[in-house]
């Protein structure tokens, strides 16, 4: 059973957990369930940072119009169906949607069926119609149309084929074919007017056209599908929550416009709409949960990542030689507390990932020539995490100074690392898997140089050595309920009570022993993190525990497969199995589509209501678990470097 949504961390925020979605990566259109595009809340076509159109209805002048959605295995297609209520016989609707090249086509036929004299309700001799659109766009930045501000009015230029709208050099589109035979506005919404008559038998339709003025945007460009090689996934929930987790991946799928020779190089986009665009730890985990079905994401992942790697220093953008970046907005993006440059450092963990993802994709397969051509990035980015330790040995973030993140792993909320007396931990911070993941990187960075006859191997095994032994020694708590790695080091080098999700993570880096391990999965097993419907990110005998918040007692898709295959790779199936069954079950309250997060309250799941939907890594964490389920073998990364 699925309770009404939560409400967002954030009071005002645009909520998304009631809207139908339709995706070609970087195009968004959301709308409510009948197709309608209404002036309300987060509704509107998104491309790249900028919605625009914030409404699209149709309607028909002393009838109502009613349409439901069908079900369709397309992220970027959709089909309402309805029919006119009243007096005029039945007049049936079809409007057939369609995302394509940043602008969304919605072609709308109304049919009068010809019924027997016995079943028509009205004249069966014709009907006369004025259909209507309304139309509108804002122009807005996406950021902040999800921060709830109040939004200008933008007035549009109106004709008989459609409208225009414009602001500061950005301009939105609506074109119309057959032309209305009115045309007006009626303060920010462009009405276009038909006047139809149907014969009975008879059908009119009308296609609507709305994008960006000028045609597509700068930035990422869309990205044909990849061929997966898909092993066979277990029958009935588990086959369909595959299928619909690959077609919103294929939904969400970029391709890098500055890929030399030609090549086109793909990676996902983080989410729909919030975030349609380059993340690094978002699209380094989405490869890599991906890794069974081929090393073609993962391959161009890295090059798209590796041509955009620090190497200067720029306080602003926290940008630093080797660096992997945490994200990019063209324009920048500024809304909500946050102030970013075009292109943002501020991360941990994607340095370290980005080294893991290279040393996976080569063990599953990746070229060897394509391999050789990032060893340069690799050995720039295991100097970067060296450097970064510095003399404490571990890797350490204080957070932005400026506009940035305060946290920058992956709980990045201000308020996502928490005592278990619910206090928030104090910067510097030592996120624990943030550990974990440089143990991997120097441990499989240091096998892929091996491999390919560099030198200075030695160096990082030893390194890797001594974190383990650092961690062995600051990380590790003892409670009553058993011992587990905390979830960070304060920045009195303290361990910060509490068990959090994050010791998951630490079960495919290798960093800990078997005996180590065992004690992890007794820690997740225990019913305060795992509730049933995956794993909570916070225990819920922490005092700082709500469900309902963004990291603090949610549940994530992508955190609980992380933590799933790592459980199996040490073989403790018996928490995996439990915590993978209960993710499934989760998605079936989702319609199969799971969002970037959700509550776990008794059992019983709630929609987060600014949550993203679909989430790339959600959806690649849907997928690995399936296979887990489904008796995939195991990626090799699961064991460890």
């Amino acid at each position: 059973m699925r309770r009404p949504h939560a409400p967002s961390d954030r009071p005002g925020q645009a909520t998304l957990d009631q809207l139908l979605t339709v995706l070609a990566a970087p195009a968004v259109l959301l709308s409510d369930p009948d197709g309608q595009v209404r002036p309300d809340g987060a509704q509107g076509l998104y491309v790249g940072d900028t919605r625009y159109g914030s409404r699209l209805e149709i309607g028909v002048d002393g009838a109502d119009l009613h349409a439901r959605s069908v079900p369709l295995d397309d992220a970027a297609t959709a089909r309402f169906d309805g029919e006119l209520r009243g007096d005029r016989g039945l007049v049936r609707l079809r409007r057939e949607r369609t995302l394509a090249d940043g602008h969304v086509v919605d072609h709308v036929e109304l049919h009068n069926v010809e019924l027997p004299d016995s079943e028509a309700s009205g004249t069966v001799d014709g009907v006369s119609l004025r259909v209507v659109v309304r139309a509108r766009s804002d122009l807005a930045a996406t950021a902040v149309v999800k921060s709830g501000a109040p939004l200008d009015v933008v007035v549009p230029q109106v004709g008989g084929g459609g409208a225009r709208w414009s602001r500061n050099g950005t301009g939105a589109e609506l074109v119309v074919e057959p032309a209305a035979g009115e045309a007006t506005t009626v303060g920010p919404d462009a009405v276009l007017a038909w006047p139809v008559h149907l014969e009975p038998g008879e059908r009119w339709s009308v296609r609507l056209t709305v994008g960006p003025a000028g045609g597509r945007p700068a930035g990422f460009t869309p990205a044909a599908p990849i061929p997966w090689t898909l092993p066979a996934a277990g029958a009935g929930h588990l086959d369909a929550l595959l299928h619909r987790s690959l077609a919103d991946l294929d939904g969400l799928m970029l391709a890098d416009p500055h890929a030399p020779d030609g090549r086109h190089d793909r990676f996902t986009a983080a989410g729909s709409p919030w975030f349609c665009t380059l993340f690094g730890r978002d699209s380094l985990w989405t490869a890599r949960l991906l890794l069974p079905l081929g090393t073609e994401l993962a391959a161009s992942t890295l090059r798209v990542l590796a041509r955009r790697q620090g190497r200067r220093h720029d306080a602003r953008s926290e940008e630093e030689p080797g660096k992997i970046l945490h994200e990019v907005r063209p324009g920048g993006l500024r809304a909500g507390g946050l102030d970013l440059p075009p292109h943002y450092y501020g991360t941990i963990d994607a340095t370290s990932l980005w080294c893991c993802l290279l040393h996976d994709a080569w063990r599953a397969g990746m070229a060897e020539d394509e391999v050789a051509a990032l060893l340069p990035n690799l050995e720039s980015a295991l100097d970067w995490i060296a450097r970064t330790a510095g003399p404490t040995g571990f890797l350490t973030y204080r957070g932005s100074s400026g506009g940035g993140l305060a946290n920058q792993g992956w709980k990045d909320s201000a308020g996502g690392v928490r005592w278990a007396d619910g206090s928030i931990a104090e910067r510097p911070l030592a996120l624990c898997e943030v550990q974990g993941y440089a143990y991997s990187a120097a441990r499989g960075g240091a096998a892929v140089l091996e491999a390919f006859g560099h030198g200075g191997t030695r160096e990082w095994l030893r390194w890797a050595d001594e974190l383990a032994v650092r961690f062995r020694s600051a990380f590790w708590i003892d409670d009553p309920a058993g011992a587990y790695p905390a979830i960070a080091l304060d920045a009195g080098g303290r361990a910060v009570t509490g068990p959090a999700s994050n010791m998951g993570h630490l079960l495919s880096t290798g960093l800990l022993t078997a005996a180590e391990a065992d004690l992890v999965a007794d820690r997740l097993a225990r019913p305060d993190l795992d509730g049933g419907r995956g794993l909570r990110t916070l225990s819920s005998t922490s005092a700082g525990f709500d469900p309902l918040t963004y990291h603090c007692g949610s549940v994530w898709p992508h955190d609980t497969a992380v933590a799933v295959l790592g459980l199996a790779g040490v073989g403790r199936h018996d928490v995996a199995r439990s915590l993978g069954e209960g993710l499934v079950a989760a998605a079936a309250e989702f319609d199969d589509r799971l969002p970037e997060l959700y509550a776990e309250v008794d059992g019983e799941t709630s929609s987060y209501p600014t949550a993203c939907r679909p989430q790339a890594w959600a959806a690649a964490g849907a997928v690995a678990v399936v296979g887990y389920l489904s008796g995939w073998p195991l990626p090799e990364w699961t064991r460890g470097a």
